[in-house]
């Protein structure tokens, strides 16, 4: 059975830019099962209830401005699984979460950008599944647990966002600056509830952990991660699959669940 994972995309420049998390991403697709489908939860997909993309081929969106020409000039055009799509939501509302399919939207950089990168010759169906950032953590749990059993089905879940994401602190720096001490301790504690599988307190990390809202002043980019876990069941265990920082404030942690 396939792991279940969160991932961080950080900037879209990952696509582009030389960084131990662009090594990661690169090589990651050698190192698993070769999945039947993915869907991606993605930090750029908010909706008001869960909604599933159900296309025949992706389009690259490009939810992104101010970047240099090359990156525009990036696509990734993976099919869709419109018969899985339709499964998915099924699999949501048996769960007793009201959900929508959508017919027109493509790929977000959340989604496309890591996976241009795993699997970049694009032939692997992919799905993208909405987030609703106002509901918060246990809902998220709630939505991978109705999602697991697409993993005997050989679908790749992914949660993809961002171990940390405090774009205020962003000045120029240089993409290896040196890490922000509030960075490092959030990402730890994070990391040792995970190991420990404190799962209450990973649920309630708000409260919890230090420096939780500098280093998420909006939730949406560690609500993947939530997604995740429920994917892989309550008895799953964490594995930290990389660690790195770019921008002396953006982590870019990964980690695999079964």
């Amino acid at each position: 059975m396939l792991p279940s994972l969160f991932i961080s995309h950080g900037s879209p420049m990952l696509a582009l830019t030389e960084a131990p998390a662009r090594d990661f991403l690169r090589g990651f697709g050698q190192t698993i099962a070769r999945p039947k489908a993915i869907l991606v939860a993605s930090a750029h997909w908010e909706t008001r209830a869960p909604a599933v993309n159900a296309v025949a081929r992706n389009e690259t969106i490009y939810d992104f401005r101010g970047f240099p020409r090359a990156l525009y000039e990036l696509s990734y055009n993976p099919p869709g699984d419109p018969a899985l799509a339709e499964h998915v939501s099924d699999l949501l509302c048996a769960a007793g979460l009201q959900s929508t399919v959508d017919h027109a939207r493509g790929l977000d950089h959340g989604a496309w950008v890591p996976l241009f990168l795993a699997y970049p010759d694009a032939d692997i169906p992919v799905l993208q599944v909405s987030v609703q950032s106002y509901l918060g953590p246990a809902h998220h749990y709630q939505l991978g647990q109705a999602l697991a059993p697409l993993r005997d089905e050989g679908v790749l879940i992914i949660g993809s966002g961002s171990w940390t994401h405090d774009l205020r602190r962003f000045r120029g720096q240089a993409i290896d600056a040196p890490e922000d001490p509030r960075t490092h301790a959030f990402s730890e504690w994070m990391d040792t509830a995970l190991a420990e599988s404190r799962r209450c307190d990973l649920l309630t990390y708000r409260t919890k952990a230090p420096f939780a809202a500098d280093e998420h002043p909006t939730e949406e980019h560690l609500l993947p991660l939530f997604v995740a876990m429920g994917a892989a069941g309550d008895n799953a265990k964490s594995s930290r699959i990389h660690a790195s920082c770019t921008y002396g404030m953006l982590r870019m942690d990964a980690y695999a669940f079964a």
